[in-house]
């Protein structure tokens, strides 16, 4: 009893010490020791006094002042000590895939640098390096790719049971699709260099025909490839498979490089054709003939419509490039699995003058694709005539596109919906090859802009050529700001409206479809408002109350003979409208230079300003990314078309 008193009193005094002081901050009693108060049992009394922390039993003080370093040193230490530890852990996480990435990036880059180094000795025709030679190389890729996927679809096959993560947002039914015809398309050209080569094989090299073989094999394996793997989150044989995949990106950038040279030497060849018959001399037109006579009688015909399907396989192989990189950038990738849901299907109601629009957009640019290769051809004047039907279809097709892609963004700034900022890598590609592919047409249209206002003849076609250039600017800028704020638009799913959408009956459910529902005793009300309200309304009225549950829309009976007709959402009407109409105008756009309706070869200002040489190699630049421009504008505006 004496010790308790005793301990009790020399605590409060030892409080009230330690509180007077002004370096104390923090002082933590709690109950007293059962033992007696005597020295031997206070071996840390007297550094309890000292700036120090002692732990004694029940005792518990801690003295923080100036002078209090040993503590905050020793835990600071200690924190530096963890936090050193995690940043190692997470740098020996990060490290190899970092690794892997720069790794794989530089030997991509480093075959096409090969490739692209051949294929400039090649256009200048040096003695030292010959199609040959180059075709060899193209096809030692091939095979290389053919092997590795081989391997990886081989083992996908062993490990069918195992569960392979896949990113939705990766591609969609309708791109492979028209990837699959692309590729119908390349193969058929494959057809034409075999039977051109059948003709030719008595002076023409072995690799002429061993490439189309490889390239159509090629062709098949990678399609089958697109269909059934290119969505899969590699999480295994990570290192390697970097290797593969950016393999097949280069890959596809190299045959993709070497059609449009292919396509851009026949051009040059067929625009030196025309100015030597014009009178114009000094021009050396390169004959790639081989130097024997054709066995078959076809080999004319396959070297003609070779140059005809140069278009298909060139979208073919740049855009297989894209897709592979998106695969590229999921290896090790973790899935969001929130944003990685699947949409719903796109429905088509509302849609009339947006196709019809570009029906008549599409019917008008055939026609003047055979009105301008039929004339463009023949006497001075009507060549001028048909550059400048060219220029004023071009005018009026290009205002029509911005009028409707400004629409669309007016649409846009009605509506205040926060952007979707989750991650995906296959939106990112599309913003970043908007942007790229933009700058060979801008860089076109600035040339020509240059040239018209310093160009001292006076063509028909010169102020014509200077209102289509500006505008070929203006809406490249206003259709790439609308085709990016489409996709990173979030979608406002419970404003749609949409019949296949139905209500969740829980009221405080973030998950209901992965847990069962509580019907305690305390959440039934909560839980099941609907079965409360029935069993309340049972007893009024057996009560002889009147009394009538709130209902769903989708539970109020329906007289019959009548529908139940959805109100259409007018925006977004006027913006599915204005999304094929873009489509139809931008394929529009495509087939027209696609199949030799170049008129920026032809007009004249240019080649006055720049020079021959380097004006045709501005069109060689300018004119593949221009392409590619218009095609993938037409795949990011599908997808605008089905988020909306």
């Amino acid at each position: 009893m004496y010790t308790q008193q005793y301990g009790q009193s020399f605590r409060k005094h030892l409080r009230a010490i330690l509180l007077s002081t002004r370096y104390v901050t923090r002082v933590r009693l709690v109950a007293p020791p059962a033992r007696c108060f005597d020295s031997s049992h206070f071996p840390g009394l007297w550094r309890a006094m000292s700036p120090t922390m002692v732990e004694h039993n029940s005792l518990d003080i801690m003295c923080l002042n100036k002078y209090c370093n040993s503590s905050s040193s020793s835990s600071s230490s200690e924190n530096d000590k963890k936090i050193w530890t995690k940043l190692k852990l997470n740098l020996a996480e990060d490290y190899p895939r970092k690794n892997a990435e720069i790794l794989s990036g530089q030997y991509g880059t480093n075959v096409l640098m090969i490739g692209a180094a051949l294929m400039l000795a090649l256009a200048h025709h040096s003695p030292s390096v010959k199609e040959d030679h180059l075709l060899s190389f193209i096809t030692s890729l091939m095979i290389l790719q053919l092997v590795w996927m081989l391997w990886y679809m081989l083992v996908r096959s062993r490990h069918r049971n195992t569960r392979t993560e896949k990113d939705v947002h990766a591609t969609t039914c309708w791109i492979r699709g028209g990837l699959t015809l692309l590729a119908l398309l390349s193969m058929i050209m494959d057809v034409f260099r075999i039977g051109y080569y059948v003709g030719y094989q008595s002076c023409v090299s072995a690799v002429l025909g061993v490439y189309p073989v490889i390239h159509a094999s090629h062709t098949i394996a990678q399609v089958h490839f697109l269909w059934f793997h290119i969505k899969d989150v590699i999480k295994s044989f990570e290192t390697f498979e970097r290797f593969g995949v950016i393999h097949a990106v280069f890959t596809n950038l190299l045959l993709w490089s070497n059609g449009v040279m292919s396509e851009a030497e026949h051009f040059l060849n067929n625009h030196k054709r025309r100015l030597s018959a014009l009178g114009y001399g000094n021009l050396t037109i390169v004959h790639t003939e081989p130097l024997c006579n054709c066995t078959t009688s076809t080999c004319a015909m396959f070297s003609s419509s070779l140059y005809y399907l140069y278009p298909f396989n060139i979208e073919y192989h740049i855009f297989v490039s894209a897709m592979l990189f998106v695969m590229w950038k999921n290896i090790g990738r973790t899935i969001d699995l929130s944003s990685n849901q699947k949409r719903l299907a796109t429905k088509t109601q509302g849609l009339t003058l947006g196709p019809i629009l570009g029906l008549v957009a599409l019917a008008s640019t055939i026609g003047i694709l055979v009105v301008y290769i039929t004339h463009v051809e023949g006497s001075v004047q009507t060549r001028r005539s048909a550059i400048s039907m060219f220029y004023i279809y071009g005018i009026v097709m290009l205002v029509f596109m911005c009028s409707a892609c400004a629409s669309g963004l007016l649409i846009y700034r009605a509506d205040h919906i926060p952007p979707d900022t989750s991650k995906n890598p296959s939106r990112q590609l599309d913003t970043e090859l908007l942007f790229g592919s933009s700058i060979g047409s801008w860089f076109m249209s600035w040339c020509s802009i240059i040239a018209v206002l310093g160009a001292s003849s006076s063509p028909p076609y010169r102020w014509t050529n200077l209102t289509y250039s500006l505008l070929v600017v203006l809406e490249k800028c206003i259709q790439n700001l609308f085709i990016i704020e489409s996709l990173y638009r979030r979608q406002d799913d419970a404003g749609r409206g949409d019949p296949e959408l139905v209500a969740s009956p829980e009221i405080f459910s973030v998950t209901s479809s992965l847990s069962k529902p509580y019907n305690g005793i305390f959440t039934r009300a909560y839980d099941t408002p609907d079965r409360a309200c029935v069993a309340m309304e049972t007893e009024q009225q057996e009560s002889g109350q009147v009394y009538k549950c709130p209902r769903k829309p989708s539970e109020v009976p329906v007289p019959f003979g009548t529908q139940v007709v959805n109100t259409p959402n007018i925006k977004r009407q006027i913006l599915k409208n204005i999304s094929v109409f873009l489509i139809m105008c931008n394929i529009s756009l495509w087939i027209l230079p696609a199949f030799g309706c170049r008129p920026q070869y032809e007009n004249g200002l240019e080649q006055e300003a720049f020079g021959f040489s380097i004006w045709t190699t501005t069109l060689n630049f300018a004119v593949p990314l221009n392409l590619f421009y218009r095609m993938h504008s037409v795949a990011s505006l599908f997808e605008v078309f089905r988020r909306i």
